[in-house]
């Protein structure tokens, strides 16, 4: 009886949480539909699997959520249209081009950007970013989500991104990183520059206090060698990508 009761307290939870991102699916379904959306945004669906990632993370349209280095708003499109009505979102660092083209836009006026006296730069003859923040000023999150970044910063960088993410998020809540794979401990080179060993940033990670509570192989390419920078055109639209889901505790 025991084994029963546990079996379907498990279901029940299960149920609960596909019937909460029903709701999610369905807002995400006309984000994608969406007339602000350019043709080459919605080119990249089928690459990047929106719906089945954001699922994976447990996005709910409730969530307080923060993205960091948005870029040009590919995924802001579609966050931002999701927790409008019950939710908050708010972008952090690299947060230019969706000022400029897309917040001002019908529906997105709600959107708010945070940390902005933060710098991005990358110093002369670097290869990655440096970034110097006093924090996201806000606490209580939900969810921090950055998809295809995290490669793109010095040591120092990455701990400092991972660091303001941990203070800002709630007991529980979550830290959503999505990057191009490199070769487990393989040294720079001009082709792995936008890659990121997966171990080297699970340990980074958890260095800040977070807890790996799952992965994703959705955006595993078997046809993709690591051999070639993610830009090419042999390569590009088709890298491997980890994907990993950190809880702080």
């Amino acid at each position: 009886m025991k084994t029963l009761l546990s079996f379907l307290l498990i279901m029940s939870v299960n149920l609960g949480i596909a019937d909460e991102f029903d709701a999610v699916e369905a807002k995400l379904e006309m984000a994608l539909e969406a007339d602000i959306r350019t043709d080459a945004e919605k080119e990249r669906d089928r690459n990047r699997r929106p719906t089945d990632t954001l699922k994976f993370f447990g996005l709910r349209d409730d969530m307080k959520i923060v993205e960091l280095l948005p870029g040009g708003g590919w995924y802001t499109k579609l966050l931002v249209p999701v927790v409008r009505e019950k939710g908050e979102y708010y972008a952090a660092f690299g947060t230019m081009r969706i000022s400029e083209s897309l917040l001002e836009e019908p529906g997105f006026e709600a959107a708010q950007i945070i940390a902005a006296d933060s710098k991005t730069y990358r110093e002369k003859g670097a290869r990655t970013y440096t970034l110097e923040t006093k924090g996201l000023g806000i606490t209580g999150v939900d969810m921090v989500l950055t998809f295809r970044n995290y490669h793109n910063f010095s040591s120092e960088g990455r701990a400092t991104m991972n660091k303001v993410a941990f203070a800002a998020l709630k007991s529980g809540g979550v830290y959503a990183v999505v990057d191009h794979t490199r070769r487990h401990m393989e040294a720079d080179n001009m082709e792995n520059r936008r890659r990121i060993d997966p171990v080297l940033a699970i340990h980074e990670i958890q260095a800040a206090g977070f807890q790996l509570v799952d992965y994703s192989d959705r955006h595993f390419r078997p046809d993709d060698e690591l051999r070639y920078e993610v830009g090419r055109k042999t390569v590009t639209g088709n890298t491997d990508r980890w994907t990993l889901k950190f809880v702080k505790p």
